[in-house]
């Protein structure tokens, strides 16, 4: 969840936040979304490490809009959110003991979480994670992961806040953070 301060918008006007997948005609808007997020991110305090070109690279967001896997969350026309979920999840994430133990298919990740900063702070994140939720709720998911770049504290709170739990701290190897320390999280799918 990467997020920066600005003025408020009504609980009304999140709801006609339309969370869906991305078309591939909105592969450009997509870029222009995360590159925007970037160069606005990198002017706080608490970085996600990503880098233009590096990731999300151009390629993984066209090949995850191909996949279905890209999520936006729009009003009126324009993205204010995003996020890629699927099943796919570091090599590393085997050396961390799990709260909930699932095979590969049962399991949902979600990555590259974002919303555009004249909108943070209003329950954007939270309903890009409900939309997670219920689509791990439909896929018979037991469980959704994730992993933050230790020291983003607002990703992490905002998380647990939403009920996910830590299970522990892994280095891993990103091309955007290098080695660095993850935290990891997972969340239960009541089904």
């Amino acid at each position: 969840i990467e997020e920066a301060k600005n003025e408020k918008i009504s609980e009304r006007e999140i709801a006609m936040l339309e969370i869906r997948k991305a078309a591939a005609g909105e592969y450009g808007q997509v870029v222009d979304f995360y590159y925007n997020l970037i160069d606005a991110l990198a002017q706080t305090r608490y970085k996600p490490g990503w880098k233009k070109e590096i990731y999300p690279t151009r390629e993984s967001l066209r090949e995850a809009i191909a996949r279905q896997e890209l999520y936006v969350g729009t009003k009126e026309g324009q993205i204010l959110s995003s996020m890629i979920l699927n099943h796919a999840c570091h090599e590393d994430y085997s050396k961390v003991s799990w709260n909930i133990q699932a095979e590969d298919r049962e399991i949902l990740v979600i990555h590259a979480l974002g919303v555009h900063p004249a909108f943070s702070r209003q329950g954007l994140a939270k309903e890009m994670v409900q939309k997670a939720i219920e689509t791990a709720e439909k896929e018979q998911a037991k469980t959704i992961r994730l992993d933050v770049l230790e020291g983003n504290l607002p990703a992490e709170k905002a998380y647990l806040k939403m009920g996910f739990q830590y299970c522990g701290t892994v280095k891993m190897f990103y091309p955007d953070t290098g080695l660095a320390d993850y935290r990891l999280f997972d969340l239960k799918i009541r089904r």
